[in-house]
């Protein structure tokens, strides 16, 4: 039986995500949109065979939806994943869960007290084959005790108005999703590192952002966000361990060699570089709601652990020093970190 998903918010990654969710994967269908452009979920909407257009506010409750995905802008995420939780309703919601702090708890606390995981937070990149081999280098001990992760987030370029804050919360926000799940372990402190500005890049905007982290074993993860990086979108990662190191493999398709130079072609965007990790994230969600399994994946901790450090990042990025993350007791209903 097919799971009947309505989606929330239809902008650039709900139309992907709608895509995904209609053409790619198996066992859901969309059955109903709503989006702030009535237009534009009507538009898509038309494309789909019995799919409707509703009102955000009304299709968490509607009784043809089984699921929702809320893909809305990030300030709205605790509302609707809040409604969810209250019509007993798996959710998956697109990074950020919430915008602060406060709002994740809320969302912790109405798990808690309904006692099953409803939430599930998009962090795709847990769901790449390349991520997936680098932790699973590190969980095997091979590398022995890892010492140090080297991380950077290249964007060819970002639009006109892109802020510091956005380099933060939807760029950095990912490595610090996979550096708690790679080494299994949270992040306690954050430091922000000056370089020198990118010419290319408005002064309003801290490019690059050079961030240290530092998790509870005192492993440091340092991360470079470039939002002007030109050549394309490159992703990189390399933990240092005991023994060895291990790293990703992020080159695409084949090398060719010709007029005198060897080259292989690089990504232009996220959704080129992670189409197959949202295309299997998704899938296996799917997967399990068709099961009657909870969701498996990034949970409501997992979200509020990723604000709390993105929220001590824009506390250095003001006070230059280093700023330390006192989360607040982890409840059983998540179990261990990963």
């Amino acid at each position: 039986m097919s799971t009947r998903i309505g989606v929330i918010g239809a902008g650039m990654i709900g139309q992907d995500h709608i895509r995904r969710l209609t053409a790619v994967i198996s066992g859901a269908h969309v059955v109903a949109i709503a989006d702030a452009d009535a237009s534009r979920a009507i538009e898509i909407a038309a494309g789909i065979p019995g799919c409707r257009v509703v009102d955000a506010s009304e299709l968490v409750d509607d009784p043809e939806v089984d699921a929702v995905v809320v893909t809305s802008w990030g300030a709205t995420h605790a509302e609707f994943v809040l409604a969810a939780i209250a019509a007993q309703k798996p959710v998956f919601c697109e990074k950020p869960l919430a915008t602060t702090l406060a709002d994740c708890e809320r969302i912790i606390a109405a798990e808690t007290a309904l006692g099953r995981r409803l939430v599930q937070v998009g962090f795709m990149r847990r769901y790449d084959r390349q991520f997936r081999l680098l932790r699973t280098a590190v969980a095997s001990g091979e590398l022995g005790v890892p010492l140090l992760l080297h991380c950077a987030h290249r964007m060819g370029s970002v639009p006109a108005g892109y802020t510091t804050e956005q380099v933060v919360n939807d760029a950095i926000v990912h490595e610090i999703d996979t550096a708690r799940w790679i080494l299994d372990e949270e992040i306690v402190g954050v430091r922000v590192l000056p370089t020198r500005h990118n010419p290319s890049a408005p002064l309003s905007l801290t490019d690059p952002c050079l961030v240290v982290l530092s998790s509870e074993s005192g492993v440091s993860i340092d991360v470079e966000a470039s939002a002007h990086g030109a050549y394309g979108y490159d992703i990189r990662a390399e933990v240092v361990g005991q023994h060895g190191t291990s790293e990703l493999v992020t080159e695409r398709g084949p090398r060719i060699r010709a007029s005198g130079r060897a080259s292989r072609a690089i990504a232009e965007d996220w959704r080129e570089r992670f189409v197959e990790a949202y295309d299997t994230e998704l899938q296996e969600w799917v997967d399990q709601l068709g099961a009657g399994s909870s969701a498996h994946g990034p949970n409501s901790w997992d979200g509020l652990a990723a604000t709390a450090v993105t929220d001590a990042i824009h506390r250095a990025l003001t006070s230059g020093e280093e700023e330390r993350i006192a989360l607040p007791p982890r409840p059983d209903l998540y179990g261990a970190l990963s």
